[in-house]
């Protein structure tokens, strides 16, 4: 029997994937656990991703012309009853503040007193209290349109919770905007789909399909939710960014009314539209591999890693200056619109170790230095998209006029595999019996494309059958076909697959 290859990460993907997918978590030092159930702790490497995709977000969110602002943590129990369709849809999972401080007992022990007049729920999403605001300030049509967003952090109550991908608490960011007509609210919400759909291809190098939910799948009180989906290595779904048209419904739950330009009195119409800390989830389990994270540069928290490989103390000073040298002029270089972030890893530890722990942290380039290379003005150059013994000398010379290209190849390299695992695992359907062939395997089995014409009950049936369910009704399909659950003719395409 042939020996088992080791990895860094054990077990590897095949053999174990969501565990796979904590220990690399681990490895990097991305986050863990907290005392507090179903809540984690972003440790420095994991909130730098974080950081980096907020700052691309904040940027492409002004450049469509939207503003921050910051609302309550707390929103009245009242606020959440005004829409029936949307308390129903979150009831579940509320936290909920019922008293104003804590007592000590007869036996020391703090105890809840002040019982509050109305319960407080704690943020699971902002319409409600924000719709709340928004009555107050719009009064005329030119008060409109409001175009406004917030990061912030939200408390959902869920029973399994994963690092990054469904935890209790965790950060994202939600834009809540305010429109004269339906027609200016259908292409705000679409607008934002675009950018999620931009941000996932050109920053987190992810493929992603973009569509509308049906009303099975819809978030609670909207008009029409539309999604981004991508294709996990497991060959899961994970929806990575929703934008919702919410029509007139919570603008009539909150009065937000104006006076139209022709004297008549109307209510608005409104949008929300979000990601969340899911993003990091979705990129480790694209991207990454068997010896560890593997980050597209654009959000990596370092672009390069420098290592200084010191067999003998003589070396160390020509080493090091080198190396020192060698940081402040990549510290110079560019990568896109944007400076190269470059650690020199100066950490006294033996070099192998040090070279795999960045590794396991998903550096895009590593470049280890040694006598050898100062003597010949050189380094040894290793990319994380490649295997980690795959390494090349390259004159510093050539590095430095070369860098901004490697890392942008890096990125085009990770997409384009991305996209071709999910075309490679995506099957276009004719038939019932087709369908329950290509689920019936559960690890292997990836996307559905097929035409779709049923009921929410029916999809409903699908899914506990399955445990499949409608990603979306892609956007970018223009074919139409005969539902093979129905027999209807000329139904749309949906996407179907399981789903984190």
């Amino acid at each position: 029997m042939a020996k088992k290859q080791r990895t860094a990460i054990e077990p590897t993907r095949a053999e174990n994937y969501p565990e796979w997918y904590q220990q690399v978590i681990k490895a990097a030092d991305l986050a863990e656990n907290s005392p507090v159930r179903g809540c984690m702790v972003i440790k420095p490497w994991g909130y730098g991703l974080w950081e980096n995709i907020q700052k691309v977000l904040d940027r492409m969110f002004k450049e469509t012309g939207h503003e921050n602002a910051y609302f309550p943590l707390f929103i009245p129990r009242s606020f959440l009853q005004k829409e029936a369709e949307h308390v129903d849809g979150f009831a579940k999972e509320c936290a909920v503040v019922t008293h104003s401080r804590l007592e000590a007992d007869e036996n020391g022990v703090l105890q809840p007193t002040g019982e509050l007049e109305e319960p407080l729920i704690v943020r699971p999403t902002s319409e409600t209290i924000i719709g709340e605001m928004y009555s107050k300030w719009v009064q005329s049509y030119r008060d409109l349109p409001i175009l406004i967003n917030q990061w912030a952090n939200v408390v959902r109550w869920e029973m399994r919770t994963r690092l990054f991908l469904r935890t209790a608490e965790f950060l994202w960011q939600e834009g809540h905007t305010v429109h004269a007509t339906q027609e200016e609210a259908v292409e705000e919400t679409l607008k934002m789909l675009d950018v999620y759909e931009t941000f996932a291809r050109d920053y987190l190098a992810v493929p992603v399909i973009k569509g509308e939910k049906t009303a099975a799948e819809r978030f609670p009180g909207a008009v029409s939710t539309y999604s981004i989906e991508a294709m996990m290595q497991d060959r899961k779904a994970l929806q990575a960014g929703t934008s919702h048209f919410l029509g007139q419904n919570f603008a009539k739950s909150s009065e937000i009314k104006f006076l139209s330009s022709e004297g008549q009195e109307e209510y608005a119409w409104t949008t929300s539209w979000g990601v969340s800390t899911r993003l990091v989830g979705a990129m480790i389990m694209v991207h990454s591999d068997d010896d560890g994270l593997v980050l597209p540069p654009k959000l990596a928290p370092r672009h390069v890693v420098i290592i200084p490989v010191i067999p003998k103390e003589e070396h160390r000073d020509a080493v090091t200056d080198y190396c020192r040298k060698l940081q402040g002029e990549l510290l110079g270089c560019n990568y896109g619109d944007q400076p190269l972030r470059v650690e020199l890893d100066e950490r006294d530890m033996r070099g192998g170790e040090k070279v795999w722990g960045w590794v396991k942290k998903g550096v895009p380039v590593r470049l280890e230095v040694g006598p050898r290379d100062v003597e010949n003005d050189a380094v040894f150059l290793g990319r994380r998209d490649k295997a980690a013994k795959d390494r090349q000398t390259v004159s510093r010379k050539d590095l430095l006029q070369s860098i901004e290209g490697i890392l942008g190849d890096i990125h085009e390299a990770l997409y384009q595999r991305a996209l071709k695992f999910q075309k490679e695992n995506t099957k276009r359907i004719e038939t019932k019996e087709e369908f329950y062939s290509w689920f019936a395997n559960e690890k292997e089995s990836g996307f559905v494309i097929c035409p779709w014409a049923g009921s929410a009950e029916l999809e409903k049936e699908i899914s506990t059958e399955t445990k499949v369910t409608i990603r979306c009704i892609p956007m970018d399909e223009k074919k139409t076909g005969t539902c093979p659950f129905t027999g209807t003719e000329n139904a749309p395409m949906a996407v179907f697959a399981r789903s984190y």
